[in-house]
């Protein structure tokens, strides 16, 4: 049988190069940022393993795992910028039913390496694993942490959204009168509303916790410059790297599993010439009511309950 040899992109480097478009190292990330010299990465941003088992992780003790994952903070605040950035997305830890966030136990690792937390913010997503005996999980978090200093870079405008009534005015005072709004758009907040990879997503792998590379662009876009490095310790399928790239950033990531670092590989490659396919940022979330999918339409007797109708509207109904 013939096979289609796929070459590698000479602008993707296989160890830390500074004059490198992208590097995707196939090796453990401590490995990785060794090679990088201080103080010369603007973002870090990562999803690590969150200690659950997975078939790419070993389950560890958390006080194992906490050290574990101190090490690798330790030498990602090294090679940090004066300037830069890291944000480290986690969720929960279940242990025998409870949840342990992960994102409060390693607090103290960044505290004490001298680094501040700008922001805590919550990724809310709709799919997932559905719990019985506790509210299903929903989200998990970004932990943005920079060094003490204020000169840290923060870009707002280029990951503003759409004001809620960009018609409002000013109904007092000097501006009385005026749009109210900011014509570029409003600031995002600190809970962001973006589907995770699942299923049908268009960016869908076969790694089982992939990140949308949407919810990285606003980190690369609001927190670098054009030529600007952007490192990711876990970098899976390249996620982090391919948010950089598109933006004219320069990436590198690592990671242990061989057909994953693979996978980055290519899609970093296609990510450079265009053709990767990503959901596109700001992009409408999708409403299966809007769109008439047949499935919303209930098979069996709607609950005789007031209350319970009043949970399932879609929009406010109000009495006298």
């Amino acid at each position: 049988m013939k096979m289609d040899l796929v070459m590698p992109d000479s602008r993707i480097a296989e160890s830390f190069l500074m004059d490198a478009d992208a590097v995707v190292y196939h090796g453990n990330c401590n490995d990785l940022l060794r090679q990088i010299p201080d103080k010369t990465v603007q973002l870090v941003v990562t999803s690590p393993p969150y200690n659950i088992g997975k078939s790419y992780e070993k389950r560890l003790d958390l006080a194992d795992y906490v050290k574990q994952q101190a090490a690798v903070i330790e030498e990602c605040v090294r090679t940090l910028a004066d300037t830069g950035s890291i944000c480290w997305q986690v969720g929960n830890y279940v242990d025998d039913g409870a949840i342990i966030p992960l994102d409060s136990l390693l607090y103290p690792v960044f505290r004490d390496c001298g680094l501040v937390m700008r922001n805590r913010i919550v990724w809310h997503f709709e799919h997932g694993l559905h719990c019985s005996r506790r509210f299903s999980g929903r989200y998990e978090t970004i932990s943005w942490y920079t060094r003490p200093a204020k000169e840290f870079v923060f870009n707002l405008d280029p990951v503003r959204v759409p004001q809620k009534y960009p018609g409002k005015k000013h109904f007092k005072g000097p501006k009385a009168g005026q749009l109210s709004g900011n014509p570029l758009g409003k600031n995002p907040g600190d809970v962001w509303d973006i589907p995770n990879v699942k299923s049908n997503h268009v960016e869908k792998t076969e790694h089982p916790c992939q990140f949308p590379v949407e919810l990285v662009e606003r980190l690369v876009l609001s927190m670098t410059h054009p030529g600007d490095w952007v490192v990711d310790p876990f970098s899976g399928v390249g996620t982090s790297i391919i948010a950089a790239i598109r933006h004219g950033r320069r990436g590198a990531g690592a990671e242990v599993v061989a057909r994953y670092a693979e996978l980055a590989k290519e899609r970093v490659s296609a990510a450079m010439t265009g053709a990767l396919r990503v959901r596109p940022m700001g992009t409408q979330k999708y409403d299966p009511q809007v769109a008439g999918n047949s499935l919303t339409i209930s098979p069996w007797q709607p609950v005789q309950n007031d209350m319970q109708y009043k949970l399932l509207e879609t929009e406010a109904r109000y009495g006298k």
